[in-house]
C-alpha cells in the first residue's frame, strides 16, 4: 500500500499532543461543573431544514447518505452532520422539555463539521466545547453575565502552562438594530452582516457595499462605520453611543443590557472583557448579547471562542425557550498553540514506569509488579522483550517513560525491587506496594514548549 495523501482539514494530533487536548478539555469539563452545568451529548446527524433555517451556512453543510442509496427512498435523503452545537440542542430541548428542568445549564464537548476552505483555525472537522443556559418562556438576563466568566474561568486556569490570556469582546444585537434603525435602514440583517466583515475586508470596502447593496447614504455608511469604531471597558460605552445622536426603544434596552455585563466582567474579572460595537456574529439566531473571544497576541486567528443571546431558536407553536451560549473552539485554539509550539506534553506516554524483564521464564514476576503498581493508580507497562537491560532502558528513554524497575530475588528467593529514574540514572530500592513516583511524573503534563 502506498503512503496515504494526508486529507486538509481535518486535524489528527501527535500523541503530545493530544495528551494537550485532553487536559485542556478536562480543565473545562471541570470549571463548567463547577459552575453547575450538567453534561449533554446530542446525535451528530440533523435533519437538513433544521440546520439551514438559521444564518447563511448552507454551503458549508455536509450532506449524508448511503453510497448506494435509493434516490426515491425519503429515509435516505434530508439528513446532514450538525455544524454547531447550538442548533442541536434547541432541537433536543423542544423534544425532551417534558422531562427536563429549567432553567436548565448543559455543557457540550464534541465534534461539528463544516465545509470550510481549510486553513489554520478553520477546519471541516473540529471539536467544540458549548455551555448554554436555557429557560422554559423567560431566562432571567443575570446568565448573559455568568457566561463570560464561566469561560475565562476554564482559560485562564491554563495561562500558568503557557496558553495565551484571552479577551473578551462584547456587543449587544438591539445596541446594533436600535442605531441602525434610527439611521433609517430598513435592512438590519444586512447592515449586520456587513459589519460582521470588518476585520475581513476592511472599513472601505464595508462602506461600498452599504452604499452598493443596501442603498444607503455616504452619511448612513460614515455613521455605522463610526457606531463599529466604539469600544470601552466600563459603562462610558452607552455615552459615546448616544454622542453620535439617533433615538430608538430598542436602543436603548440594548445599551442597557450591554453596560451591565461590561461592568459585572469588569468588577470580577478587570481587563478580561471589552464592549466592541463591531462584533455582530454572523449567524442570525441571535437577538441579544453577543460574545467574541481571542487569544491575546495571536489576533489575527480570529474568535476562538464566541456565542450570544438566542430568543427563538428554540421555540414551538407557544412554547419558547430563550438561552445564552458560548462555544469554545477547542481546535482552533490548540490549533496555534501546536503551530507556535507554545506548550506541550510532558512526555507523550501515560506511562510512568516500564517495569523490565530479566528473562521470559520470569515475565511473569514484571507482570505481578506491573499489577501492584496499576492498583495504586501508576500507569505501567512491561518490556515488551527481554533483551538486555540496556536496551530496555533505551526502549523507555524513547517512550520518553522516567521510571524503569527491576524485579528480581535474592539466593533466598525472595522478592528484590529496584527502581531507576533514567533522567538522573538514580537507582534505588523500591517496594511494588508503596512505592510512588512524584507527583510531577505520575502523569503527563502540561509544560511550556
Amino acid at each position: 500500500m502506498s503512503r496515504p495523501t494526508p486529507l486538509s482539514g481535518f486535524p489528527e494530533w501527535l500523541p503530545a499532543e493530544r495528551i494537550v487536548e485532553q487536559q485542556v478539555l478536562d480543565r473545562l469539563r471541570h470549571t463548567f461543573e463547577l459552575w453547575g452545568y450538567s453534561s449533554l451529548e446530542t446525535r451528530a446527524v440533523e435533519p437538513m431544514d433544521q440546520l439551514l433555517r438559521k444564518g447563511e451556512i448552507d454551503k458549508e453543510v455536509y450532506v449524508l447518505r448511503r453510497l448506494q442509496a435509493d434516490p426515491d427512498d425519503a429515509g435516505d435523503s434530508g439528513l446532514a452532520l450538525h455544524y454547531d452545537l447550538t442548533v442541536p440542542f434547541a432541537r433536543y430541548v423542544l423534544e425532551r422539555s417534558g422531562h427536563l428542568q429549567f432553567p436548565l445549564k448543559r455543557y457540550q464537548i464534541q465534534k461539528c463539521w463544516r465545509g470550510e476552505r481549510p486553513q489554520e483555525g478553520r477546519y471541516r472537522e473540529f471539536t467544540q466545547a458549548d455551555i448554554d443556559v436555557v429557560g422554559a418562556g423567560e431566562l432571567p438576563f443575570h446568565y448573559e453575565t455568568e457566561l463570560p466568566l464561566v469561560v475565562f474561568d476554564a482559560l485562564s486556569g491554563l495561562l500558568d502552562v503557557g496558553l495565551p490570556p484571552v479577551k473578551m469582546h462584547v456587543n449587544n444585537r438591539k445596541v446594533s438594530q436600535g442605531f441602525f434603525r434610527s439611521l433609517g435602514f430598513e435592512d438590519l440583517a444586512g447592515v449586520l452582516r456587513l459589519v460582521d466583515k470588518l476585520d475581513k475586508i476592511g472599513p472601505a470596502r464595508v462602506c461600498e457595499a452599504l452604499v452598493a447593496e443596501l442603498g444607503a447614504t455616504d452619511a448612513q455608511a460614515k455613521a455605522v462605520l463610526e457606531f463599529a469604531s466604539i469600544t470601552a471597558e466600563d459603562g462610558s460605552v452607552a455615552d459615546r453611543v448616544r454622542a453620535l445622536g439617533g433615538s430608538d426603544p430598542l436602543l436603548d434596552e440594548g445599551l442597557e443590557e450591554l453596560v451591565r455585563v461590561v461592568e459585572a466582567a469588569r468588577q470580577a474579572a478587570p481587563g478580561m472583557l471589552i464592549a466592541d460595537l463591531k462584533i455582530a456574529r454572523g449567524l442570525d439566531y441571535y437577538t441579544g448579547t453577543v460574545y467574541e473571544t481571542s487569544l491575546v497576541g495571536h489576533e489575527d486567528l480570529g474568535s476562538v471562542c464566541s456565542g450570544g443571546r438566542y430568543d427563538n431558536l428554540a421555540s414551538s407553536g407557544s412554547d419558547v425557550y430563550p438561552g445564552v451560549g458560548i462555544s469554545v473552539g477547542v481546535t482552533r485554539l490548540l490549533s496555534r498553540v501546536f503551530s507556535q509550539k507554545l506548550v506541550t506534553a510532558s512526555r507523550s506516554v501515560p506511562t510512568a514506569v516500564l517495569v523490565a524483564v530479566a528473562s521470559e521464564e520470569t515475565r511473569a514476576l514484571s507482570d505481578a509488579v506491573a499489577a501492584d503498581l496499576r492498583l495504586r493508580g501508576i500507569a505501567t507497562e512491561v518490556a515488551p522483550t527481554a533483551t538486555k537491560y540496556g536496551k530496555q532502558i533505551r526502549h523507555a528513554d524513547r517512550r520518553g517513560i522516567p521510571f524503569v524497575w527491576f524485579p528480581s530475588a535474592d539466593d533466598d528467593g525472595e522478592p528484590v525491587h529496584e527502581v531507576r529514574d533514567i533522567r538522573s540514572g538514580e537507582q534505588v530500592p523500591a517496594d511494588p506496594q508503596g512505592w510512588e513516583p512524584p507527583a510531577d511524573d505520575l502523569r503527563p503534563r502540561i509544560v511550556q514548549a
